[in-house]
Parts: C-alpha cells; structure tokens; sequence
C-alpha cells in the first residue's frame, strides 16, 4: 500500500485524520491478497498490518483472498462488509486461513485491543493511510445511506459475498432418499428439461440481503381491471406500499436502499444488487403521483442518480440480445411525469437540469419514440375476466 496520498493531502487534514482518525488492524492477511476499503483497493504486501487515519463514518471493507504465486496466484471471489468507525477507533482482525476470511472476534477482547492501542507507534509503519483522494466520491456514493439501514439491509452473516452461497432446498442425506429422485444420465432434449433436473437450491440461511420487496402486482386486492391498468401505468400504489411496509418513519431511506444497493454491485460484485437497484428505480421513475407528493424524495433520487451514474460506463445498461437501454428507458418515464402538471417547479426545474447533463454527458436522447399510446400488457387477478 503506498503512502504517497499523505504527501498531497492538506497537512491540516493529515494532522486532524492522524489524531482522530479510526485504524484498522488486519493481522496476518496473507501476501497478495486483494483488499480494499470504499473506493480503493491494494494488494496486501509483506508489511501490511492494516490501514490507518480513517474518517469516522460508514465504510465498506472488501478483500479477495488469492493463491500463493506458487499455486498459480488466482484471486477468489470478493467478500464485503460495512463498518461504522468512531474517531478513535481501533477495530482488530486476524486472517483465518481455513475459513478464508477475516475473524473480528479478537475486537471483543478488551485487553487485547488497549495492548494494540498502547503500541500504536509501533504498529504505524506497517498501516496504510486511508486513501483521502476517494473520499468525496464516498461521501457522494453514501450519503443517504446510514449506519442503521445498512445494518437492516445486510445479510445476518454480516458478510457480502459476490457469489451467493446456496443449498439444495431438499437435503438428500440418505441413499433412499436419492434413489427416488429422477435418474440425469440420459441426454436432455431440451433447455426446458435440462434445468427441470436441476436441483432447486435457495440461499444459505444468514446469507440473504434484507432488501424491500417490490411487490408484484402493483394493484391492491379486489382492483377491477379499470384500477388495474392505471396502478400498472402509475405505480404509485405499489410504491406507497413499499415505503409504509419498509420506510415508514423515514421515508428518504429508501434512497439509502438504492445506495446500498449500488455500492453491494459496483465495489463488491453483487449482480443481485444490481437487479434490486434497478427495481427501486424504475419503481421510482414510474410513479407519477408519488412524484407530486413525494418532492423531497425525487430531489434526492436526482442526486443519488447524479453521482451514481457517473461510475458507470454509458453503454453499460444496453441489453446485448435487443439494444435497448434500460436506464434511458425508465428515465424517460421520470422526466415525462416531471414536466406533468401538479409537480412542484424546483423539481421540475431540478429534473429539466439533470436531464440535460445526461443528454450532453452521454449523449443519451430521451425524446425520442415517446408514444403514450403505446399498450401495457397487464395481468389480471384470478377469475377476473375482460369482456
């Protein structure tokens, strides 16, 4: 880990971060790990015993374990966590080989942490310095998210793995109990039948992020189709829904939602997360008359979205097999019910503005084939039937 971002930092902010910034001391992270907190990452080098002069705050600690360079040096699959550091602060972990992974546990020890505080000096030239030069686009990246809707979103492991960890859903512990199943040593005829002899897993327990769940009929019980086809159109209700069940005191923190989200899928690889930041968007962007009651709430979604969007290349959210752009697609939805009547005019104005830097940046045209003639298809409850 290089120390060379100490030079260009303001000496007032190196002195204030040496004295009140949080250390984290990672013991006997083996050589060549990768490993990395907010933005930044290194590979772990023979002195390394943690990273000093962290800003108190949320954090997102991540690291890849990888094979000795005799065993071919391949990095595994990247591992996360949240961390909130008060000034001051000292967290301490030791690399567990055998789970490969680091152990926290040794923070609990009371002794053990003053015995590492008392030899702080000690320990300095083996800490690397909080890499200062990230920490806006942290800040920018993070600051809807708290340190109680990311302890609510996390899995209960407390662990964010890139790749999921699952089960079978049926646990075939016996030889009966396998011989019962459906023979796989015949050829399968088709796709279909390839993945019906799959075994269904699900995800480990303790593994699963907490997300909110969009529901998915955006209608409430009993709509006659009328109702159904304007909640598909406007999917305000299924969004109110969404924030009384999971938001209700703090309405913005959905917004954190999406931060945490994104932050889980750009710095720690979880393509599941993408998928739920793209469901909270296009429920957000498809939501007309939320959009006129809710303007705290789109004002930050347009800041959320400004600086998000920034990290991600423009051709990113292409769909390889159609061509079709799925960001410019539902922001397209949101500048149209933006420009509608009832909406406040800061927003309106605000929404106009981001709209115009997403046109110049990217380069993205978000006028082109509007049809709001265009059909929805809708599913309809059962036993109701359209004449």
């Amino acid at each position: 880990m290089a120390s060379s971002n100490i030079v260009d930092m303001d000496p007032d902010v190196a002195r204030r971060l040496f004295e009140e910034g949080a250390t984290l001391v990672l013991l006997d992270v083996p050589l060549g790990t990768e490993l990395g907190i907010d933005c930044k990452s290194w590979q772990v080098g023979p002195r390394f015993k943690g990273v000093k002069m962290i800003p108190p705050g949320l954090h997102f600690l991540h690291y890849c374990s990888a094979n000795s360079p005799s065993c071919g040096g391949e990095i595994g699959p990247k591992t996360g966590l949240f961390v909130t550091l008060k000034p001051k602060d000292i967290l301490l972990a030791r690399w567990d080989p055998k789970e490969e992974d680091l152990d926290f546990s040794p923070s609990q020890d009371e002794e053990e942490v003053s015995r590492i505080r008392a030899n702080l000096q000690d320990l300095d030239p083996h800490l690397g310095p909080y890499p200062y030069e990230v920490i806006r686009k942290w800040v920018s990246l993070t600051d809807r998210l708290s340190e109680e809707v990311a302890k609510n979103l996390q899995p209960l492991s407390g662990r964010i793995c890139a790749f999921s960890d699952v089960i079978p859903e049926v646990q075939l512990t016996h030889t009966k109990d396998r011989a019962e199943q459906p023979r796989n040593d015949t050829a399968c005829q088709s796709m279909k039948e390839g993945l019906e002899k799959l075994p269904r897993m699900k995800p480990r327990e303790g593994t699963e992020f907490r997300f909110s769940v969009i529901p998915e009929k955006k209608y409430p019980a009993g709509a006659t189709p009328e109702q159904i086809t304007q909640c598909s159109l406007d999917q305000s209700y299924a969004l109110e829904s969404v924030l009384e069940k999971n938001h209700q005191l703090q309405p913005l923190n959905l917004l954190g939602e999406m931060q945490f989200a994104f932050v889980c899928f750009l710095i720690g690889n979880v393509y599941e997360c993408f998928e739920h930041w793209k469901s909270l968007l296009s429920l957000l962007c498809r939501s007309e008359e939320a959009m006129r009651k809710r303007k705290e709430l789109y004002l930050g979604l347009i800041g959320v979205l400004y600086h998000q969007l920034g990290e991600i290349p423009p051709d990113f959210f292409v769909d390889i097999v159609s061509q079709s752009n799925f960001l410019t697609s539902t922001l397209q939805d949101l500048f149209q019910f933006a420009s509608g009547p009832g909406v406040d005019g800061t927003l309106r104005k605000r929404a106009e503005k981001f709209k115009a830097h997403l046109t110049k940046k990217f380069r993205w045209d978000f006028d082109a084939d509007l049809d709001d003639y265009a059909p929805v298809v809708v599913e309809l409850p059962e036993g109701v039937t359209v004449d």
